[in-house]
């Protein structure tokens, strides 16, 4: 585990990030993915979003489908964390998990989930839900299908795959664990045709949080991102994530809590460390989530807030491990 010393970093792609253009597309996101891990930062976040129907709304989608773009990404790249958005509507828990499941093989350790909470009534319409959910079903369906994702990456133990070809033997049947779950909204057996992960499991993010969803945020994140506020709100908002992580049983070090900050041209880059000096250093986050309204802008962060935070010792000059769980300080990391 990490002692607190040093702040989180991630940077999140957002839809109708405004320079995605010109150049094509997947080339700058390789240079830009590339640039973060050169910088050490802990994670990318890869958003997903459709199109908008509607003309009053802002039509800005990602260029590619979030977990397609982590595979690419994972293929150019050896140590940043890489977390895609995927929709608990648009997807089956057992196809997530497995989908998840292979990224972090494919990525050594690597991958992530972020599971939001915000609700999308237009994409409940694309899967057959014209009607959508109602708030409290759509909360009690979204944290039975993380459980069932959860319970099928813990499916295999860690030595279960034998790969014996003499003896016959795939797997040693006393070390793998059917999910047979039988719920409100969905049944899965299990278990996953897929290895567990190199870094036990990937890493679950939780975003777009009410007030409901914070007990259950607390209580099986490994990472929750919030919205940026004052420090005192922040400090807030903070202590009372950790106090229901503790009375949920868990080490309250056990989640991650990064506060949202935008990044815009007009930031000197002095006022940007200042101020993430301060949230950090009042101990009302464990780091940030750095996002993008353009691509640019983060050529000034990397070259001069980043090198500032190192100075004033409050960022970690290079990886000290191979997973993302390492990078975040989690248990399962491989390497603490």
């Amino acid at each position: 585990m990490d002692n607190g010393a040093t702040m989180h970093l991630a940077v999140s792609l957002l839809p109708g990030t405004s320079d995605l253009t010109g150049e094509p597309e997947f080339r700058r996101l390789v240079r830009f993915v590339q640039q973060a891990e050169a910088a050490a930062l802990d994670l990318v976040l890869l958003a997903d979003s459709a199109p908008a129907s509607d003309s009053g709304t802002v039509n800005n989608p990602m260029p590619f489908e979030a977990t397609t773009l982590l595979a690419a990404l994972a293929t150019v790249t050896s140590r940043i964390g890489l977390v895609a958005a995927a929709s608990i509507v648009a997807h089956q828990p057992y196809n997530l998990a497995r989908r998840f499941a292979s990224l972090d093989i494919i990525s050594h350790g690597r991958a992530g989930w972020n599971a939001t909470m915000a609700r999308s009534p237009r994409e409940a319409a694309n899967f057959s839900r014209p009607e959508g959910f109602s708030d409290t079903d759509f909360r009690r369906r979204g944290e039975e299908y993380i459980g069932i994702v959860q319970g099928l990456w813990q499916g295999w133990d860690a030595d279960a795959l034998l790969f014996d070809k003499t003896g016959g033997r795939f797997h040693d049947p006393e070390k793998m664990h059917l999910l047979d779950h039988r719920g409100e909204f969905f049944s899965v057996r299990g278990p996953l045709n897929v290895a567990r992960s190199p870094q036990d499991t990937p890493v679950l993010v939780f975003s777009g949080l009410s007030e409901p969803d914070l007990d259950i945020a607390a209580r099986i994140a490994d990472v929750i991102l919030l919205e940026s506020g004052s420090v005192e709100n922040a400090k807030v908002r903070y202590d009372d994530l950790k106090r229901r992580a503790t009375a949920a049983g868990r080490d309250p070090d056990a989640v991650k809590v990064l506060t949202n900050i935008s990044l815009a041209p007009d930031d000197s880059s002095a006022t940007l460390a200042d101020r993430l000096e301060t949230q950090f250093r009042a101990r009302s986050c464990d780091g940030f989530s750095i996002q993008l309204s353009q691509l640019s802008v983060f050529d000034d962060f990397i070259n001069r807030v980043a090198p500032e935070l190192r100075r004033r010792g409050l960022l970690r000059e290079t990886y000290y491990g191979t997973t993302l769980r390492s990078h975040l300080g989690l248990a399962g990391g491989g390497e603490q």
